[in-house]
């Protein structure tokens, strides 16, 4: 079974251009990414600022993404982190939610998503609060579907380390008393997981008391401790076997939009393929979005962009590689030499601002 796949634009640091994602959609709507979901850490409109309009030119390159979507049969989302309103959801903070749901209805939103990640959660009644705010949006919103991503979207202890420690019976309160028909997003395992075992899928089913929504995040490298690395190769730890346990399968991309295509084209594989090999969908990927000669250079030179990056590379190999691509001049090479040179490296202050 091969569920629907997604893109989440849900990563921090440098947003993608309009332009970006726009292609992003054109260029993988064949191959099964059925939705994209906007929500960029660094739109402060949707998260900190989420009760204030956005800017009227931004307003309108949202509606023509949107508009661009429906045209590629791709359904447009939008996720809204309302930060910590769950504190005082009281008649203003009603109002001022009420008002940006009309607002996501005029550009047209067929998703929309509650996300409640990267918050303080060691609050008693957390669930209740939460349920409490994703019922008022579901009376208000038009949009077709409904997902929630959790305070704590995995079993991954980090997540109680930084956001204070889990009520017990937080993720079976989220499954018992949200609405069936609301999505609710997991990470797997981990943040960043390696593998989606079929068990662990199985038993988070049985706790939210439907499939969960996968938010999968690789080849997300966003944040201090990834961007220096750019994940490139064919997914791996994911097999067909899980289709039947999943509502939907959304995929975190990395900084670099040309560049997150290779590894997103073969997730399609994954699911698809009785014999997955990663390698292969990796070469087959990197042919398709950049071509033979390309291809050929990024499997040469996968220890080094993905294993080592940046900072584990020494000054003569970092000088070789931006030499050798930046004498391809594609858009996919220049997307290298821009990593090569840190337009992409995020700082944890960065991080924190958003």
């Amino acid at each position: 079974m091969i569920p629907e796949l997604g893109t989440i634009e849900g990563f921090y640091g440098r947003p993608w251009d309009w332009e970006a994602r726009a292609a992003h959609v054109s260029a993988l709507a064949p191959h099964g990414y059925r939705f994209f979901l906007y929500a960029p850490k660094a739109d402060s409109f949707l998260r900190r600022r989420w009760s204030e309009p956005h800017p009227h030119e931004e307003a309108a390159r949202l509606a023509a993404l949107a508009a661009h979507c429906r045209a590629e049969g791709v359904r447009f989302g939008v996720g809204l982190s309302p930060y910590e309103l769950y504190l005082d959801f009281d008649g203003a903070a009603r109002e001022a939610l009420a008002r940006k749901l009309r607002w996501l209805d005029e550009i047209g939103v067929d998703d929309l998503a509650i996300l409640f990640d990267d918050m303080r959660g060691d609050l008693p009644g957390l669930a209740d609060k939460q349920i409490e705010i994703v019922d008022c949006a579901a009376e208000r919103t038009k949009a077709g579907r409904l997902i929630v991503c959790p305070s704590y979207y995995t079993d991954d202890p980090i997540l109680d380390r930084v956001f204070g420690q889990r009520p017990e019976t937080y993720l079976d309160d989220l499954g018992r008393r949200l609405d069936p028909s609301i999505g609710i997003f997991w990470t797997g395992p981990r943040v960043c997981s390696k593998e989606m075992p079929a068990d662990h899928l199985a038993c988070v089913g049985e706790t939210l008391r439907r499939r969960p929504f996968i938010w999968d995040n690789y080849p997300v490298n966003d944040g201090q401790r990834m961007s220096p690395f750019l994940h490139l190769r064919g997914f791996t730890g994911r097999h067909g076997a899980i289709g039947s346990l999943v509502s939907a399968h959304g995929v975190n991309p990395a900084s670099q939009p040309l560049l997150s295509h290779i590894p997103m084209l073969t997730l399609e594989t994954v699911y698809r393929e009785r014999t997955y090999d990663a390698g292969a969908a990796f070469l087959a990927a990197a042919e398709t979005v950049a071509g033979p000669e390309l291809a050929r250079l990024l499997a040469e030179d996968l220890p080094l962009l993905q294993d080592k990056g940046l900072d584990g590379m020494s000054e003569k190999e970092t000088a070789a590689l931006r030499n050798r691509y930046a004498a391809v001049g594609s858009p996919c090479a220049r997307e290298i030499v821009q990593w090569l040179d840190g337009y992409w490296r995020i700082t944890d202050e960065i991080v924190q601002t958003q």
